[in-house]
């Protein structure tokens, strides 16, 4: 449960995500001092050591979609590689089994779900049943009646990403019911 506060704490403080896709935005985020958390979204199994060692360097707590790396499968030994091979604080994935394994192997977890239609909506609470992760991060992350609808839904925070561009939408989300907000658009990191 510490491990899990601590997290939440950190992006309660800090509700700006830095979303990582490329070599640009690893440097960009790395030099924003107001980022503390940083989703790293690119990468294969050559580069994703440097990658992390980058974004820890910079002081910051480093999540890595394991889903995005190249070379790695879906499956759970996908999550053992990151965790014996990297220094990475966490992990973000879309299957709530790699979610699972990174509870096991004490990483901060974060459930990525699309919402894109009612039975996805629906599908939230079973994917968090077998997942349990320390946070959601729902996608797009421009429906602010959806995300507050989640976020009393399920007993985990919640993150919004995606299509995030404006100030309006990093207020939009967070009065919504969201904790934090997560996007690769420096401007956004800098709000």
């Amino acid at each position: 449960m510490l491990l899990e506060q601590k997290f939440f704490d950190l992006i309660e403080a800090n509700p700006v995500i830095a979303a990582i896709k490329d070599d640009r935005g690893l440097a960009d985020c790395c030099s924003c001092e107001d980022i503390r958390v940083v989703f790293i979204l690119y990468g294969d199994i050559c580069n994703i050591n440097r990658i992390v060692e980058q974004v820890k360097a910079a002081n910051k707590i480093a999540m890595v979609h394991v889903d995005l790396v190249s070379g790695l499968s879906g499956k759970e030994v996908a999550v053992d590689f990151i965790r014996y091979n990297t220094c990475a604080d966490g992990i973000i994935s879309t299957k709530p089994p790699l979610i699972k394994r990174g509870k096991e192997l004490r990483l901060y977890t974060t459930l990525r779900i699309f919402i894109l239609d009612s039975m996805a909506f629906e599908n939230v609470q079973k994917q968090m049943s077998i997942a349990r992760p320390d946070m959601i991060e729902i996608l797009p992350g421009l429906m602010p009646k959806i995300i507050n609808r989640i976020s009393r839904l399920v007993k985990v925070p919640v993150i919004a990403g995606g299509l995030i561009s404006e100030k309006e939408d990093v207020v939009a989300a967070l009065s919504a019911g969201a904790i934090s907000v997560s996007s690769t658009n420096p401007h956004v990191w800098e709000m």
